[in-house]
């Protein structure tokens, strides 16, 4: 806290005492049968007009004395409006000039209390929880009846949380990571209206979740992915011991990772989606039977082995469901890359898909539910930034995030050899 606000809270406590004391039993009583929350207003108003009047006499002296040697003098009332319970309350401010410049001066009080990150922080979190700005002000407390008050209507909330977002979108678009290890990039798209926002989420050392990056485009194209990693670069992102990419198998994601990180990189295929992707191909009765076929196969001791028993089984389905099987043959082995990391089975079933991103998906759609018109693209980057950094905000660590060292160790293990991956898949 700065030293002037510790100051004015001082002031604050000072004149609160007189100002109750004024108070009688009745108006307590009249204060708590009505609305508390309008007394309180009623006093906090009251104990501003007193700090504005101190500000304006150590600026121009004492009311009505005069002083040859004073360097400012008072200039009557202005009508203005200070933030209060998420609207603005109308108040009358003194005004003090400079003698000679007749220079306006601010009245110190009246900056620290007129500050609006109050009304912005407000407008964003109702307008995120779904208090559209049409319906904002049955969300906040009527304090008409004591003051004016103002800033309330549809286009002003509007301006106000258009305000909000953009800076938590600024957040989003330069945030550094030069101090960070990262070692898990996923990466994935978000659809809204005729929009597709690409979202890069990191996870760090610690295995806390970051929202890295947010790139819109109209499609999951590779120029879109490929310029959103390069961004990520200039801000500090380092790949020089390696980075596990977990994607949902999008080839424009591949060639994009491929392109800006080269071997640097391995891809692990979300198995979910590699799942959902082949029973997609097959009539129900089969889903049982091949779904316990692919998990059983993923869950084998190494790469090795759970690509024979991938292979297998597509050979099994390829007499009667051909394109099942070449569903299940694409990406194959880039379903099982984690196996050729030693890690802890808690760890590699945190990786195995793209949950973690899709989980802050599903937040951050709950924030934006009740958009219904999609105007352009610069709305779609505010309200994807801001509903994601609300639920960075409300994520857990990954499961496992302990043996994350182990991770980093053998991700510099299977990247720092030429041709490593594919090696180490030979002789798995």
């Amino acid at each position: 806290m700065s030293v002037y606000h510790k100051k004015r809270n001082q002031s604050i406590e000072k004149c609160l005492p007189p100002l109750l004391d004024q108070l009688t039993l009745a108006d307590v009583r009249e204060a708590v049968k009505g609305r508390f929350n309008s007394f309180c207003l009623a006093i906090g108003i009251q104990a501003l007009m007193m700090l504005m009047d101190q500000d304006t006499e150590a600026l121009a002296g004492p009311k009505g004395k005069h002083d040859p040697n004073r360097t400012a003098y008072r200039h009557g009332y202005q009508d203005t409006s200070v933030p209060m319970g998420n609207q603005r309350v109308a108040v009358r401010r003194p005004r003090v000039r400079t003698t000679g410049t007749d220079q306006e001066l601010p009245i110190p009080s009246y900056e620290a209390f007129a500050n609006d990150e109050q009304l912005l922080e407000a407008a964003l979190n109702r307008m995120l929880y779904g208090l559209s700005s049409r319906d904002y002000t049955y969300g906040i407390e009527d304090y008409s009846d004591l003051a004016e008050t103002s800033s309330t209507s549809k286009s002003t909330i509007s301006r106000r949380f258009i305000e909000a977002s953009a800076d938590q979108a600024k957040k989003v678009l330069n945030r550094r990571f030069d101090d960070l290890t990262i070692p898990v990039i996923m990466i994935d798209g978000i659809a809204r209206g005729d929009y597709t926002a690409i979202v890069v989420l990191g996870i760090t050392d610690d295995g806390k979740k970051i929202i890295m990056g947010v790139r819109i485009g109209y499609t999951e194209n590779s120029i879109v992915c490929r310029d959103l990693l390069v961004d990520l670069l200039e801000r500090g992102l380092n790949y020089e011991h390696g980075l596990l990419a977990v994607i949902d198998g999008s080839k424009a994601l591949r060639k994009a990772l491929k392109q800006v990180f080269g071997d640097k990189v391995l891809i692990q295929r979300c198995q979910i989606h590699k799942e959902r992707n082949v029973l997609g191909y097959l009539p129900e009765y089969k889903h049982e039977w091949v779904r316990r076929k692919l998990r059983k196969a993923w869950g084998r001791e190494n790469a090795h082995e759970a690509v024979l028993h991938l292979k297998n089984l597509a050979t099994a389905l390829e007499h009667d469901f051909p394109d099942a099987a070449a569903s299940l043959r694409e990406g194959l082995e880039e379903t099982v890359t984690l196996l050729k990391l030693a890690i802890p089975d808690l760890l590699r079933l945190s990786l195995r898909s793209t949950n973690p991103i899709e989980s802050a998906f599903s937040l951050a759609s709950k924030n934006m539910k009740n958009v219904k018109n999609w105007k352009n693209g610069s709305m779609v980057q505010r309200w994807v930034c801001t509903s994601l950094l609300d639920a960075e905000q409300r994520a857990h660590r990954i499961n496992g995030y302990r043996s994350v060292g182990i991770l980093i160790a053998e991700i510099n293990r299977l990247t720092s050899q030429p041709g490593g991956e594919a090696k180490e898949s030979e002789t798995a």
